[in-house]
């Protein structure tokens, strides 16, 4: 008979929505943000099961968890056998729309592993939910919260953490139309013009540069971009009417990770911009949802170090 016990910890897990990109930062730049997906550990049985039942989910899931998925990912990356885990997934991210849903889910299996076998290392977790997720631009601020950019070498990732500027926040709309990451992957060019790759570099390390210095200057150029989100353009409603967008509070505007979420930066008059865009939607006969989030900074764990640009 296989002993069944209470987590003797928290028993919630709970891991941030993301945006990835911040414009020219493509599958490199992510920020944590104040949505939410929690992980309520109902049952851990000490059976050496390595087993990972979601019993409910809400919004529901079709086809394979991921939560599930990165869980066995992690064991079988280890070779570790865990408890068997059944919890309840209770998430506020919009799946679909950009804000790091699936990255969440991923990064929520690998907590709930090592929430019951022990500290796994910081570059161990973000290199399997990198597998699973493809990239790792999500995943790294789903882990670590705020700021944070990522390095491949060798088939491993590690992550940097930069500093957000206290204040700023994004705005975002979610128009009513989900998009795959796959198909807003798939409009994009295998090669890039070398003045274009020039372009992006320019501005993700002037948005880079602001961001740590403060200076709101230039976040309108920096965020800019000549690659993915020309490509993405066809797939999200109004995106060239928000990227255009002209506005003394809005500080620059770039498509969320892969949309269909657009993000606007801003310090003030939260409200005024929500309506601004909700005016804009509305006009086109697009249904949105309009959301002001301000940035997640997590607490570090176990064996994580947190400076500007310092590894994670």
């Amino acid at each position: 008979m296989t002993q069944s016990t209470r987590p003797a910890l928290a028993e919630e897990i709970v891991v941030p929505g993301s945006v990835a990109n911040l414009g020219g930062g493509f599958d490199t730049l992510g920020v944590a943000v104040q949505l939410f997906l929690r992980v309520r550990l109902i049952d851990v049985s000490n059976d050496g099961g390595t087993k990972l039942v979601v019993r409910k989910s809400t919004p529901s899931v079709t086809g394979e968890n991921a939560v599930e998925r990165a869980f066995n990912l992690l064991a079988k990356r280890l070779g570790t056998k865990s408890p068997s885990v059944v919890v309840d997934v209770d998430s506020d991210i919009p799946m679909a729309a950009g804000l790091g849903s699936s990255a969440a889910a991923t990064v929520a299996g690998l907590r709930i592993f090592e929430r019951v076998t022990g500290v796994v290392p910081d570059e161990v977790l973000l290199s399997v939910a990198a597998e699973a997720e493809g990239h790792a631009d999500n995943a790294a601020p789903a882990l670590f919260g705020g700021l944070t950019s990522v390095v491949e070498e060798s088939g491993r990732f590690r992550a940097l953490r930069w500093h957000w500027p206290e204040g700023l926040r994004l705005v975002v709309a979610t128009p009513v139309v989900g998009l795959a990451t796959a198909k807003a992957r798939a409009a994009l060019p295998d090669t890039l013009p070398r003045k274009d790759a020039i372009f992006n570099l320019q501005r993700v390390l002037s948005l880079v540069h602001g961001l740590q210095a403060g200076d709101d200057t230039h976040l309108r150029a920096a965020v800019q971009d000549t690659w993915h989100q020309p490509a993405r353009a066809a797939l999200v409603p109004l995106l060239r009417e928000v990227l255009a967008l002209e506005d003394p509070d809005a500080l620059g505007a770039f498509l969320s990770g892969a949309g269909p979420s657009v993000a606007v930066l801003a310090r003030r008059e939260f409200a005024r911009l929500e309506q601004v865009l909700a005016s804009m939607y509305a006009r086109a006969g697009c249904e949105v949802t309009i959301r002001t989030l301000a940035v997640h900074h997590a607490v570090a764990m176990a064996g994580a170090v947190s400076a500007h640009g310092r590894t994670v």
